[in-house]
């Protein structure tokens, strides 16, 4: 009798050994997964990171050279449309996209 006494629990120790390392075998599996989701995730934000510092960096060259002549003129041409005494300017309509003249355009075309 105590020979099958030893094999049962000798059985029963088998099967909670063998189910403590399914259990942590899949623990393992599973923080193996979520470690590959976060390194993932980082690699975006360190991109992230790395295109805003480059804008960053433009922005300030730009607020350092918005003192000069050549930002104010350029600042005044392109986005406030002034122009120099006696300079005329062209306007190829054929270029322009979304603007002003082509909501008088006629719908026939």
């Amino acid at each position: 009798m105590k020979k099958k006494r030893k094999k049962k629990k000798f059985g029963i120790v088998r099967i909670i050994i063998f189910a403590m390392m399914l259990y942590f075998l899949v623990i393992m599996i599973n923080q193996n997964k979520l470690m590959k989701e976060l390194e993932g995730k980082k690699m975006v934000l360190q991109n992230e990171i790395h295109i805003l510092e480059e804008e960053i960096d433009d922005l300030n060259t730009e607020l350092e050279n918005s003192d000069s002549l050549e930002f104010i003129e350029k600042v005044a041409r392109d986005e406030l449309g002034m122009v120099k005494p006696r300079e005329i300017i062209v306007i190829d309509k054929g270029k322009i996209k979304n603007t002003v003249f082509n909501l008088f355009k006629s719908d026939t075309n």
